[in-house]
């Protein structure tokens, strides 16, 4: 692979071992905290690193960039993908981030994620829910633990739940059963896998009703009959995923209210099982 067809990162790690020491000292901080160089200047990011500007231009060249412009907007473009190396600062190692700061940064979370989730639209996704012929689930990564936690949630109320792929399975042994009767919802949060876009596709073929639940940083996705963005700002190189988590409790929640009588029947019954076997 040509150094152009590279990351910005996989570029400083192949040069690292060639570098003089200041040379090598700026790379191992530009490996720790990639996001300083979209975001800082040349003389800005020499100063944080201890360097001289001088050496930061030759640091540069030794990449294969043409200046510092250029393999700026290439860190900028590489930290769309959601690396949490990208999201670290060099502040944040020295005095780390006060619990305030994530509290803080939590609560807005919260705000600017259900001030598009309306009434309208929470109930016509809990109907929807509890009218399919079966629900899908689906979350790979990150994804993958709220995709489970839904589906284990959505069994105090529905019988036809599954989170898919299970272990040694695959997608397409699921697919072929999707139906225009079901609901699927997919998790698609940072970073995401190369399938999404396709498994999206094939979601639509088989005309089922789409739940898309990502992160902030997805364009709206015209196909899906509802797409919910999650707020995941945070101090710091790690997501927030307390919007996903809040937003998965409302639509459990809101899916028992809408179940009635009938929800709060399967509710009791689980509850007598779990005594008859000693459960927990």
């Amino acid at each position: 692979m040509s150094p152009k067809e590279q990351s910005f990162l996989s570029r400083v790690r192949a040069i690292l071992p060639e570098l003089h020491p200041a040379e090598r000292r700026l790379g191992d901080f530009v490996c720790d905290f990639p996001g300083e160089v979209a975001s800082y200047s040349a003389q800005e990011l020499a100063a944080l690193a201890h360097v001289s500007k001088a050496t930061v231009s030759r640091f540069i060249q030794r990449l294969g960039y043409e200046n510092y412009e250029e393999a700026r907007r290439h860190a900028r473009a590489e930290r769309q993908s959601g690396s949490r190396l990208f999201l670290a600062a060099a502040s944040d190692s020295d005095d780390g981030q006060s619990v305030s700061a994530h509290v803080t940064q939590s609560i807005q979370n919260l705000e600017n994620t259900f001030i598009s989730v309306g009434e309208s639209q929470a109930n016509s996704i809990a109907e929807a829910i509890l009218g399919a012929r079966k629900v899908w689930v689906i979350g790979f990564r990150a994804s993958s633990a709220f995709a489970v936690y839904l589906q284990w949630q959505l069994t105090q109320v529905i019988e036809e739940v599954v989170a898919i792929p299970g272990a040694g399975q695959t997608l397409g042994e699921h697919l072929v059963s999707m139906s225009k009767d079901d609901v699927v919802i997919v998790f698609g949060l940072r970073r995401r896998v190369t399938q999404i876009d396709p498994l999206i596709e094939q979601i639509n073929k088989q005309k089922s009703r789409l739940l898309y639940i990502t992160d902030e940083s997805v364009a709206f996705q015209k196909s899906a009959e509802w797409h919910l963005r999650c707020q995941t700002l945070a101090p710091g190189p790690l997501f927030n995923h307390v919007s996903v988590m809040a937003l998965c409790h409302l639509i459990i929640s809101r899916c028992i209210e809408t179940a009635g009588a009938k929800g709060r029947s399967r509710l009791r019954s689980i509850e007598a099982l779990n005594d008859v076997l000693d459960e927990l």
